[in-house]
């Protein structure tokens, strides 16, 4: 990916954190974030930067299923 394009995507998701954070409205506030949050794995992912990956591969291995969380509020 072009460093051009990682700047555009790092000042967009910026952009999109503020304007989340400055709205009343919940719903579209974590929508924004969202977003960002998104432009910002795609600028960390998307490099072909092989250690940020594997950070981010463990981490989505190591959260709790669905199920898991179900059958714990369950027991409850």
């Amino acid at each position: 990916m072009p460093w051009w394009l990682d700047l555009v995507l790092l000042a967009l998701a910026v952009f999109l954190w503020a304007r989340g954070s400055d709205t009343p409205d919940d719903v579209w506030s974590v929508f924004q974030k969202g977003l960002a949050f998104v432009a910002v794995m795609v600028v960390l992912l998307g490099g072909r930067q092989l250690l940020f990956e594997f950070l981010a591969l463990g981490l989505a291995i190591w959260l709790p299923s669905a199920s898991r969380l179900d059958q714990t509020r369950r027991e409850l």
